[in-house]
């Protein structure tokens, strides 16, 4: 038996002759059952367990909601900026926007707004659709610390996805950052951001930087003067799996499954005879 340096239990070691024989491997873990969510109709409909920030009628979700117009089903920034009353940590938050179908303005200038999480962290959005601009600042990027892998946006007046996965950065008790907030964005099913490391809070003024803050925030949408339409927000709240160690890991080593043996001679002829006395008997009967 050896023990782990890395996974901290124990574990079986088998002979390399006995790999071929049938096993299978158990891990130690009683794992709960994991939830069952009945996804929507179409993928960019919200789950059975989402928080629909906004599906259309309104934005009392929001603090500041009254300010915006909604039209249609269809969010239009006005005014300031919209924060969600309720508080998340991490997340998957799905959203749709599209830029002005007029195009005015160039750069930053262009369709600009931008999602908060935990009114801290921004993902870009901006017309980025034949529109140069520094590349930590166009749609996709966490703003001012990294650019999008790849330019996925539609043109003016279609609507782009986003499709957000945020785990929000840990504190240590005197403030240090003991596990720093990660994003992973798909732009219109495109991979934009790979669990990008946040480097601190977004700022146009300043470099990214942590400061300490509560486990939970809330998801702000920017108003940056810009007709932005805004539709179909919601989220899931993501907890990891539950389980429990019972014991060390181990293999459950399993006989192989024997072919029966060859029936004798002498065995066959004695079925030859019990069968021939069953149809004589079967044919007396019938008499």
């Amino acid at each position: 038996m050896t023990v782990c340096r890395f996974c901290l239990y124990s574990v079986i070691t088998l002979p390399l002759t006995s790999l071929s024989a049938a096993q299978e491997w158990k891990s130690g873990v009683e794992w709960q059952q994991p939830p069952i969510v009945t996804p929507g109709t179409t993928n960019d409909q919200p789950p059975s367990d989402a928080i629909v920030l906004f599906g259309g009628r309104d934005l009392s979700a929001f603090e500041n909601g009254d300010q915006w117009l909604v039209q249609e089903g269809i969010a239009i920034p006005r005014q300031q900026e919209i924060v969600s009353k309720q508080h998340f940590g991490d997340i998957q938050l799905h959203l749709e926007w599209s830029a002005p179908a007029e195009i005015k303005g160039n750069g930053q200038g262009r369709g600009n707004s931008g999602v908060y999480l935990m009114e801290k962290y921004e993902v870009q959005i901006l017309d980025s659709y034949e529109n140069p601009t520094y590349f930590d600042g166009q749609a996709g990027s966490v703003y001012k610390q990294t650019p999008p892998m790849a330019n996925a946006m539609r043109k003016p007046g279609e609507w782009n996805t986003y499709d957000i996965f945020f785990t929000a950065p840990r504190f240590k008790v005197n403030g240090d950052v003991e596990t720093p907030g990660y994003v992973t964005l798909i732009h219109n099913g495109v991979l934009a951001l790979n669990h990008f490391e946040l480097l601190g809070s977004s700022s146009y003024v300043a470099p990214p930087r942590y400061e300490p803050h509560a486990e939970t925030g809330p998801i702000s949408l920017q108003f940056h003067g810009d007709l932005v339409r805004f539709r179909n927000i919601w989220l899931r709240e993501l907890k990891p799996a539950v389980g429990k160690r019972t014991s060390a890991g181990f293999n459950i080593v399993k006989e192989p499954a024997r072919e029966p043996e060859p029936e004798t001679e002498e065995a066959s002829a004695q079925k030859a005879v019990r069968k021939s006395d069953d149809s004589n008997d079967s044919a007396a009967g019938d008499k």
